[in-house]
């Protein structure tokens, strides 16, 4: 039988406490998977935003679902709305792309997306096909501005660095972790990003690229310094 789980936030302590919404969405996820023939074990965060995907049952739910397909013990997650997993389409596209990766569904009931059919695939196709439009024009927008910010001799964006410490935890961990597990394991830490917010997979995929490309640049810059001191 198919096992999924069910994942359920509210966004206020008021909320929490007195189980409002709550019920709303187990019922309805419920008479989903009753519907299915679905099994589902349920992860519940409580007075959480969902701007950010640094919350802990979801973050647990998604550690135990990167488990190897063989391995895994659920097939996927099932949300009543899509707001509750994710207000943003960038991070809920980051969901559905390591989802097709790691071969589990991913259902969203109010939007009709269930990756586990055909159509529900086509929707959550149409929508990653957005987030990606939407990223590209952002990035076309941004280039022009720092372009022309750049010709008027000003300068745009905060410039910050990682603090080497963190980086060097977060390339530990990733040796043996995944980045939802890094994630986790950084916050737990106290160590926060750059910017000084928490951490999230999708940050620490970003940071972990980062890192490795200034550490190959400084390789190759090292190279270059000792091929010149020879007369190479």
């Amino acid at each position: 039988m198919t096992t999924m789980v069910g994942y359920l936030r509210v966004s206020t302590e008021e909320q929490a406490t007195s189980g409002l919404g709550l019920g709303a969405q187990r019922d309805t996820i419920q008479r989903y998977a009753d519907a299915h023939g679905w099994e589902v074990t349920y992860y519940v965060d409580e007075g959480l935003s969902a701007k950010s995907m640094d919350r802990p049952q979801l973050q647990a739910a998604l550690t135990r679902l990167h488990v190897l397909p063989k391995r895994r013990d659920i097939d996927g997650i099932v949300v009543a709305k899509l707001d509750r997993l994710s207000r943003s389409v960038h991070d809920f596209s980051g969901i559905l792309k390591l989802a097709a990766a790691r071969k589990w569904a991913v259902v969203a009931i109010d939007l009709g997306v269930d990756t586990s059919t055909p159509t529900g695939k086509l929707v959550a196709n149409v929508m990653m096909s957005v987030a990606e439009w939407e990223r590209e024009v952002i990035g076309e927008r941004t280039s022009a501005a720092m372009q022309a910010a750049k010709r008027q001799g000003r300068h745009m964006g905060r410039v910050s660095v990682l603090p080497r410490p963190t980086g060097d935890r977060l390339l530990e961990l990733r040796a043996t972790h995944t980045l939802a597990a890094v994630a986790a394991q950084l916050n737990a830490e106290g160590l926060s990003t750059a910017l000084g917010e928490p951490w999230s997979a999708n940050t620490v995929a970003k940071v972990q690229k980062r890192l490795r490309a200034a550490d190959t640049a400084s390789s190759d810059e090292q190279g270059a310094r000792m091929a010149s001191a020879r007369g190479l």
